[in-house]
C-alpha cells in the first residue's frame, strides 16, 4: 500500500530529473518534470516514442495551469470548472518555459488535471507540472495496473507508484483551442469525458478529425494501442480470409458472444452493457488475450455513443494494419 513517504520520494526523484510511473483515473502515466527537457527526453527514449508525438502535461489545479499556458479562454474555463479534476485535456498556447520537446515543437501544449488523489498528490509534492504519456512501450496496449507497467519496463524505473486498477481505463479526451475561429473547442481524441458531456457545456463542437501531417495531441496516429496478436472486427470484410487456417482465435466482446462459434478464449467487457465498465476493462482484456499466443483476436463493434466512441477509437487504431 502506498504511503506518503512513497509519494514524497517519487516527487524528489522527479525534481532530480528521474522518471516515475504513477496512477491516474485513466491509465498509468510515465512522468518527468515537464520543465526539464533532459528529463522529458528520457520518456521518449525508454518508450521508444517518436519525437513528433507530443505529450500531455499534468497539473494539480488551474493555478498551476496558468504557469504553463498563455491564457485560458472563457469556454475552456467553463469546461475546467465542470470536469476538472478529471479526464479532459486542453491544447492551449504554451508559455516559453515549456520545452519544445514536450510539444514536438508545436506552439500548443496539452494540459490536464487528473482526478486521482495519488497523481495530484505527486504533482503537488514535486512542485512542478508533470509531462506523462502512458507508461508502456510506444504503440502498444496502455497500462491500467502497476503490473502492466512492470511488464513493459521491469526494473528500468526507480519508482512505480502502484495504487491498483485505473477506474476509467481509457485515456483523457483531448480538445484544442488552437486556431479556432468560433472559439469552440475542436475534438482531437475521444476519451474519458464524452462528447455529449462536453456539448452540454459548449453546445455543438467541431468533431471532424482529419489525418494530420504531425499529431497535435497524443493518440492521433492511425495505429496505436495495439496488441502483438492481429486484431480484426467481426464485421471486417477480410475476416474470412484472415480466419482461414487460424486455429486459435480469441473474442473480445461487449456483452456476450454474437455466435456459438468456438473460440480459444473469450473476454467480455461488460455483461450488463455498461460503457464505463467496458472502458475500464478494455486494455486489461486486450492484454489477457494477447498473452495467450492466439493467432487472431476478433473484436465485436459496439454502439458509438457515450464512452462507446472512445472504446471504438481505441479498437480501430489497434486493428489498423
Amino acid at each position: 500500500m502506498l504511503t506518503e513517504q512513497d509519494i514524497l520520494a517519487a516527487a524528489q526523484a522527479l525534481r532530480d530529473g528521474e522518471l516515475v510511473a504513477f496512477p491516474t483515473e485513466t491509465v498509468y502515466g510515465l512522468g518527468a518534470n515537464a520543465l526539464n527537457p533532459i528529463a522529458v527526453a528520457k520518456i521518449f527514449e525508454i518508450k521508444e516514442r517518436p519525437r513528433f508525438d507530443p505529450l500531455i502535461v499534468h497539473v494539480a489545479d488551474v493555478s498551476q495551469a496558468d504557469e504553463v499556458v498563455e491564457s485560458i479562454p472563457e469556454i475552456a474555463q467553463s469546461l475546467m470548472e465542470k470536469f476538472w479534476p478529471g479526464p479532459l485535456s486542453f491544447v492551449l498556447n504554451k508559455l516559453p518555459c515549456v520545452p519544445d520537446i514536450v510539444t514536438a515543437g508545436l506552439p500548443g501544449v496539452a494540459i490536464r488535471c487528473p482526478s486521482h488523489d495519488v497523481a495530484r498528490g505527486l504533482i503537488r509534492a514535486a512542485g512542478v507540472p508533470i509531462a506523462a504519456p502512458s507508461a508502456n512501450r510506444f504503440g502498444l496496449v496502455s497500462p491500467t495496473t502497476g503490473s502492466h507497467v512492470m511488464e513493459s519496463f521491469g526494473d528500468r524505473l526507480s519508482f512505480v507508484l502502484d495504487d491498483g486498477p485505473c477506474k476509467i481505463g481509457v485515456e483523457s479526451t483531448v480538445v484544442s483551442f488552437m486556431d479556432t475561429n468560433d472559439g469552440l473547442p475542436k475534438l482531437l481524441r475521444h476519451g474519458g469525458i464524452t462528447q455529449e458531456q462536453i456539448e452540454s457545456v459548449t453546445g455543438a463542437i467541431n468533431t471532424q478529425m482529419h489525418e494530420e501531417s504531425q499529431p497535435t495531441s497524443p493518440g492521433q496516429l492511425s495505429r496505436h494501442y495495439s496488441p502483438a496478436t492481429p486484431l480484426l472486427f467481426s464485421n471486417d470484410d477480410s475476416l474470412a480470409e484472415m480466419k482461414n487456417g487460424k486455429s486459435k482465435i480469441g473474442l473480445l466482446g461487449f456483452q456476450s458472444p454474437s455466435s456459438s462459434e468456438d473460440f480459444a478464449a473469450i473476454e467480455i467487457l461488460s455483461k450488463k452493457g455498461d460503457y464505463r465498465e467496458a472502458a475500464a476493462n478494455l486494455f486489461a482484456a486486450m492484454r489477457r488475450l494477447d498473452a495467450l499466443g492466439l493467432d487472431l483476436i476478433i473484436a465485436e463493434p459496439i454502439p458509438e455513443i457515450d464512452l462507446g466512441r472512445a472504446i471504438m477509437d481505441r479498437l480501430r487504431r489497434a486493428a489498423a494494419r
